[in-house]
């Protein structure tokens, strides 16, 4: 069967990375694991969804939606991992009353997997953010940020790995530059570290000793910069790095109806992909593995919540 009979025939949107000779007619094979990506970012405490007031995004989102639409996926996919990109917090009088409390509360009960750091997540302080945590069933992955002489030192995680089906998949989170964007007042002794080495040395870990069989790295990075293209961000990410197959992206609020497929330093194929703000879209990827391992593919669904 070719790429595109197997698009239409096996409804599955794009297929947007193919390791390999994986050979497309090996879906319907038993011998093939099926491995669901579903993931947020910039959420920015949208509980609700958007006003009916006649605005671009009138009706779109809200947790309820959002959390309906992964429970009918988790009812029909077996291997399920839920992950959000940063800026978890801030945005709407929810956090302002609540300083976050209900943000992680439907965050556990959507039975998120981990998250990573965003830059509005501190905008409550450290302090703000040491109080919700707990109320998070799921890990924070920050693996350039070091807490040592904060509230948090200790309470956050560079990397997990998860084991779907035998299939190990290692993910770990990459923040953005903290300096002009929070007050030093809000993160205390925080200390960033520099955010290509940091993904490398992860990405190397989890490849390499941890035996992952796909990594996956949460950046608050940014997608890229028209007006800073010197700046760090996702895409200089994939191409200054090895090891990493998959970047799930944040800061930038970039809607992607389809991921980039970029080149790594090594030339090998990542995936960059990001749902946009707010809990309009949830970003889905789909990734089929060879029992084997050897050889995986990689298609794509972000739907819009509307």
């Amino acid at each position: 069967m070719d790429r595109r009979a197997f698009i239409r025939n096996a409804g599955i949107g794009s297929l947007v990375m193919t390791a390999g000779h994986f050979p497309l007619q090996a879906f319907a094979n038993p011998e093939i694991v099926k491995l669901t990506i579903l993931h947020t970012n910039d959420v920015h405490s949208r509980i609700d969804p958007f006003p009916l007031d006649g605005s671009r995004n009138e009706g779109m989102g809200g947790a309820a939606r959002r959390a309906a639409r992964i429970m009918d996926i988790r009812n029909k996919e077996k291997n399920v991992l839920l992950l959000d990109a940063g800026d978890i917090l801030q945005g709407t009088p929810f956090y302002n009353f609540f300083g976050g409390e209900l943000e992680f509360k439907l965050m556990s009960k959507m039975r998120y997997d981990a998250a990573t750091i965003g830059n509005h997540d501190f905008d409550g302080g450290i302090e703000g953010l040491n109080k919700v945590m707990p109320l998070g069933n799921f890990p924070l992955l920050i693996a350039n940020y070091d807490f040592k002489n904060t509230l948090i030192a200790g309470k956050t995680k560079p990397y997990q790995v998860f084991v779907k089906d035998e299939v190990k998949i290692g993910v770990f989170g990459i923040g953005i530059e903290l300096e002009g964007l929070v007050p030093r007042k809000l993160i205390g002794e925080t200390q960033y570290l520099e955010p290509i080495k940091m993904a490398q040395k992860y990405a190397t870990l989890l490849r390499s000793e941890e035996k992952c069989d796909i990594v996956i790295c949460l950046s608050h990075l940014g997608y890229k910069f028209r007006k800073e293209p010197e700046k760090i961000c996702d895409v200089s990410l994939a191409a200054m790095t090895s090891d990493i197959d998959i970047i799930i992206g944040g800061h930038t609020h970039t809607f992607m109806r389809e991921p980039d497929v970029l080149r790594n330093k090594k030339g090998k194929e990542v995936i960059v992909n990001q749902a946009g703000w707010a809990g309009i879209m949830l970003g889905r990827l789909d990734v089929f593995f060879e029992r084997s391992k050897k050889d995986h593919c990689v298609t794509c669904k972000n739907t819009f919540l509307n």
